[in-house]
């Protein structure tokens, strides 16, 4: 007995105590853990999509070129009264396209016209997915008689011309960026309304939703609760898809001279070649590198939009 207890307490010490178990996560870590292994789920996914890839590289360029502009080119690019060259010089090793009308390099304001393009773009299409996100939620949420007025109005919007529609606001209002923005998203938001009202519907189609109301959820605890998360993939996608519309429609606007005269853009260098005859007198240099920015940058949201749209839609993703 003496022999068997010093083994077990004076020759071995103590016995070692078991190391205490981790405490559980608590709500909020848990679903922050479940947040991280979504989005690593749907960057693995959104990265074997090869046209979704390069559509993401050619936009982070452009985004680099955009916030480094005031740095490689600076913001005299654009002043008329000391252009560096003479008027409509061909491209050559001092002007890489060229120059304008004024002289100007053209190399420095597509840079330059990058910045006000994808902002333009970028704000547009933002406002009128929330736009287009508000009215589809609250419509396919409250049924009756706002329900019927709000979607008439809807399809009034999508049954009218978006570009005419905009061409009269942008005339109405004063010529500047905030207008060309109000313009495009007030004219492009039923697309998106008609969209997320149909998942609303199908969301609140669901026994979950028949819970909480049970609950006592309330109107907004059920659209900002389980409606909202449940049309946000929709809403993401939607929104890359209007970005290369928004930027469309922008180089429309300032072609037509209806844009921001202060300010430099791809549309308004492409009006500003007009302006100059540079279709009849030959000078492609001045149309083709506004041009090419243009149909590249929206083919590289409408690339990210579709990638976007397979890797959160299932029955997309399975037919691929």
């Amino acid at each position: 007995m003496t022999t068997e207890t010093s083994d077990a307490t004076g020759a071995g010490g103590p016995a070692a105590t078991p190391p205490p178990s981790p405490a559980p996560a608590g709500p909020r870590a848990l679903a922050w853990q479940r947040r991280r292994g979504s989005l690593l789920r749907f960057w693995v996914q959104y990265r074997a999509n090869r046209s979704g890839l390069a559509g993401l590289i050619l936009l982070v360029v452009f985004a680099v070129v955009a916030l480094t502009a005031p740095l490689t080119v600076g913001s005299d690019v654009q002043d008329v009264t000391d252009a560096p060259g003479k008027p409509l010089e061909g491209p050559s090793g001092d002007f890489l396209f060229g120059t304008d009308q004024f002289g100007r390099n053209l190399f420095g304001l597509v840079l330059w016209g990058s910045r006000i393009s994808l902002l333009v773009g970028l704000l547009a299409a933002v406002l009128s997915v929330a736009i287009g996100a508000l009215v589809g939620i609250t419509a396919g949420h409250f049924r009756g008689l706002y329900s019927t007025v709000i979607m008439r109005v809807t399809d009034w919007f999508l049954v009218m011309p978006t570009l005419v529609l905009a061409i009269a606001l942008a005339t109405v209002m004063s010529r500047s960026l905030a207008t060309i923005v109000i313009a495009i998203a007030v004219t492009t938001w039923p697309t998106t309304a008609r969209l997320v009202r149909a998942q609303t519907l199908a969301v609140e189609s669901r026994s979950y939703i028949e819970r909480a109301k049970a609950l006592g959820g309330g109107h907004w605890h059920i659209m900002g609760r389980h409606v909202l998360p449940n049309v946000m993939p929709l809403v993401l996608a939607q929104t890359t898809l209007g970005i290369s519309n928004a930027i469309l429609t922008e180089a429309t606007l300032a072609f037509l001279g209806l844009g921001d005269p202060t300010n430099t853009s791809w549309g308004g260098l492409l009006q500003d070649a007009r302006e100059a005859g540079a279709v009849s007198s030959g000078h492609w240099w001045y149309l083709v590198p506004p041009g090419i920015a243009i149909a590249v940058v929206a083919l590289a949201f409408t690339l990210c939009g579709r990638a976007i749209e397979s890797v959160l839609n299932p029955k997309l993703r399975a037919g691929r």
